[in-house]
């Protein structure tokens, strides 16, 4: 890898190292833990689509519509805190990987493919499904499951209503994932920080331990000098 994007000479000891004490760090598990608390609360409305046999009712169905209305139709101000929260954690990935060290392409390059994968999944999947459900297209009098809409040679089939439900839920499943994916990395940095700590300690201690014994056996006495000369 050039140069220019990661620094060689940099260890976890260096006083540029941005590790995962840093204030960079809690730029990404902050938006990560506020995205899982977000899908912790859509858990109840998911579990009886995918986790379930029991067959699912049109009355549970519409209850979740309207819930997922809700949601999407909510002011601006949510959606654009949302996006700030977003950006604040690319934010914090930027930093960490500005001149970064060996470590912090390990960690935190694969935390942000697993944060991209995670904004792809919710542009891709779930606000589509969210528009889906807030234009109420499976309520129309000539809805068709095969239908394209908007006369688009590139336009995209629009599934039945529990179908597009459940991929909603499974997408919130795997993005859900994805993000305990990067909590696991960041864990990950740390810990192998720490082990790093505790092997410098250790070759440290193991220095000091040998100095002081050079230092306790002292220079050699002037009767053992003669002695050696004579010999």
């Amino acid at each position: 890898m050039p140069d220019k994007w990661v620094d060689w000479n940099k260890t976890t000891r260096s006083k540029d190292y941005r590790g995962s004490s840093s204030f960079a760090t809690f730029m990404i598990i902050g938006p990560t833990c506020f995205f899982l608390g977000i899908l912790f609360a859509m858990f109840p409305y998911d579990f009886p689509l995918l986790w379930t046999k029991e067959p699912i009712t049109s009355a549970y169905m519409d209850q979740l519509e309207v819930h997922l209305k809700f949601v999407h139709q909510s002011p601006p101000l949510i959606a654009r805190v949302l996006s700030i929260m977003v950006g604040v954690g690319f934010l914090g990935f930027f930093i960490k990987l500005f001149r970064a060290s060996e470590s912090n392409m390990l960690f935190d390059g694969a935390s942000l493919v697993l944060y991209l994968i995670g904004v792809g999944v919710y542009v891709a999947n779930i606000v589509k499904g969210l528009r889906l459900v807030s234009a109420g297209a499976w309520h129309r009098d000539d809805f068709d499951p095969t239908e394209v809409l908007g006369n688009n040679p590139q336009g995209e089939i629009v599934l039945g209503r529990e179908d597009s439900l459940k991929v909603m839920a499974a997408s919130n499943t795997i993005l859900a994932l994805v993000l305990v994916g990067v909590l696991v990395l960041q864990a990950g940095q740390w810990y192998a920080e720490r082990k790093d700590d505790e092997e410098f300690e250790k070759l440290e201690k193991m220095d000091q331990t040998a100095a002081a014994a050079a230092a306790a056996a002292g220079p050699s006495s002037p009767t053992t000098e003669k002695n050696k000369k004579k010999q």
